[in-house]
């Protein structure tokens, strides 16, 4: 009474099927992403409120630059996240369009007048994802951009996830011979060797995650570039590829969040210390002595090992006053405050 392709399957071929399902999976998969961002993105902001008033040395090729807030660093990784949480909502849009009714190769052959518009509309009527038809479902059927891009848009989170958990290795490295600025949970012994040491492991975690996203990008690519003529059969190592690594990629996100983000102190002194032992500050005199002048400082500073403020005084450059005035670090983070 029921034959599998007779009926069940009437009107549908695995070319327009299995794509559009892999679109809606993927659609709510990166859902699911945002959802595992988005705790992290608030621990970034709540930490930037948190240290708010602690002054610290910004650091540009790894070298002093000007000093800012340690909330300020941090409130630029809230704000990062922010973005890429904008870009996968941006290529959720391209997941939207399918080719449900293209059949074999697009033209809807052993499918019904109408059929395509009709179901497409009973999909995302059942489905609650506004899916459209493709205007060309010849192209829509070996067309798998919308995959590079989603792909795209997973590496570009990594890399950037990645970075930001560099910066907080570096930022707790020491702790009496790194920066130190910051401390980072102490998740377990870090050697078996050496007694006492601790090391970033969660950050690290996440970096191989990181890593993993990347590579998964080229498997992607080379899958969509695979595809010869009115069909893609490299689809199902996108799919995997793609699943995988959102599901990855997510539980790394809440892992950072969980065990080392939420538990991030300060170190405020060393902070500080930093900032006035810094040459750096020095850029805050150039709008008084000029560019040669105060990188003639600077450099005498480096050699003599002997403080900016130091020098400027012996050499009657500014008054006291006028230097401290210049040269309080609070002041060089909103200089057009005042």
């Amino acid at each position: 009474y029921c034959h599998p392709n007779n009926h069940v399957n009437c009107s549908q071929s695995t070319n327009d099927v299995y794509p559009t399902a892999l679109r809606l999976a993927l659609f709510r998969l990166l859902d699911y992403l945002v959802e595992h961002m988005i705790p992290l993105q608030k621990g970034f902001a709540a930490k930037s409120v948190e240290f708010s008033h602690i002054v610290k040395m910004g650091r540009t090729q790894l070298q002093d630059a000007v000093p800012m807030t340690l909330g300020q660093e941090f409130g630029s990784y809230a704000t990062t996240i922010g973005e890429d949480i904008q870009r996968i909502h941006e290529a959720q849009k391209l997941l939207l369009e399918v080719n449900l009714g293209a059949t074999a190769i697009g033209t809807g052959i052993n499918s019904p007048q109408g059929y395509a518009q009709l179901v497409g509309a009973r999909l995302a009527e059942i489905s609650d994802i506004p899916v459209r038809l493709s205007t060309n479902l010849v192209e829509a059927t070996w067309d798998t951009g919308a995959y590079v891009q989603t792909s795209g848009v997973l590496k570009r989170t990594a890399v950037k996830i990645s970075k930001i958990c560099n910066d907080l290795r570096l930022l707790s490295s020491g702790p009496r011979t790194g920066f130190h600025e910051i401390n980072l949970p102490r998740m377990q012994p870090g050697s078996s060797i050496m007694p006492g040491k601790v090391n970033p492991v969660i950050p690290e975690v996440v970096n191989q995650v990181a890593f993993d996203i990347i590579g998964k990008d080229v498997t992607i690519t080379l899958a969509a570039e695979a595809g010869q003529l009115e069909l893609n059969v490299m689809e199902p190592i996108i799919a995997f590829t793609l699943f995988t690594g959102i599901r990855r990629l997510a539980r790394a996100f809440s892992t950072l969040q969980e065990r080392c983000v939420a538990g991030i102190t300060a170190n405020a002194d060393r902070c500080r210390q930093l900032v006035e032992n810094s040459i750096g500050i020095v850029t805050a005199l150039n709008t008084r002595l000029g560019y040669e002048t105060s990188g003639s400082i600077a450099k005498e500073a480096l050699e003599s090992g002997r403080s900016v403020m130091d020098l400027v005084l012996e050499k009657q450059l500014l008054t006291r006053e006028e230097l401290d005035e210049l040269l309080l670090p609070e002041n060089m983070i909103h200089p057009f405050l005042k």
